[in-house]
């Protein structure tokens, strides 16, 4: 997609590391871009979710929008585009892998969303973000959505080790209307994941996500839960 005013483009791109080092002349972050794209995301999702399951009640389709439009998600989408590589970053935020976070990733999809909307209207837009999220959409469209990573790694705790996850902020940074939490999972009294999100609860959910992986990883040496 061509745009008519490249700064913008150029804008969603700068991750706010970039701009304490580089100290570029007009140069501002992505996060009102990513402010105004979160919305956007979340208008059409909703509208496309409605459209396709006229029979649904507002939970199902709060479930099947949180699946849509969580950073996992966003993530991948942007993986797929190659986002990451087009990032600008400080050299702090590069050296830590800042290129592949998926809090990165999913705020600079949502930048390029805001952007395009700004850039090109609603329209276009919609059709950027369903162009995107196609193979997302498609999982949800057949019934294919998996558990949501809190509840997939609290079933896998209580199979192992009859416990429940520990989740704890350890930090919490940025602007109030960009803030980003920092959370840790405790699992049998060790740290299994560690997540950020512009909630507790997206940060929760990538921790989870951690853990799960973690667990399954070494699945063969943990023990198993007695009958």
């Amino acid at each position: 997609m061509k745009f008519k005013d490249a700064s913008l483009l150029e804008q969603a791109l700068v991750h706010r590391s970039y701009l304490n080092e580089a100290r570029a002349q007009g140069l501002e972050s992505n996060e009102r871009l990513e402010f105004l794209g979160d919305a956007v995301l979340g208008l059409v999702v909703s509208q496309e979710l409605c459209a396709t399951f006229p029979e649904f009640d507002e939970g199902e389709l709060t479930r099947l929008k949180t699946s849509l439009i969580r950073w996992e998600t966003l993530a991948g989408a942007a993986e797929r585009l190659s986002l990451g590589e087009h990032l600008l970053l400080g050299r702090g935020e590069e050296s830590t892998g800042g290129r592949q976070r998926p809090s990165n990733l999913a705020c600079v999809l949502e930048a390029v969303i805001g952007a395009v909307f700004l850039d090109r209207g609603l329209n276009k837009t919609r059709d950027l973000i369903l162009r995107c999220l196609a193979p997302d959409i498609a999982r949800v469209e057949t019934g294919q959505v998996a558990l949501d990573s809190k509840s997939r790694l609290q079933q896998l705790v209580q199979s192992y080790w009859h416990e429940t996850p520990a989740y704890r902020t350890v930090d919490a940074s940025g602007p109030d209307h960009a803030k980003v939490f920092t959370v840790e999972v405790q699992v049998a009294g060790r740290a299994l994941g560690c997540g950020s999100g512009r909630s507790k609860k997206e940060a929760e959910s990538e921790a989870a996500s951690q853990a799960v992986d973690a667990i399954l990883a070494s699945e063969p040496a943990l023990p198993q839960a007695s009958n």
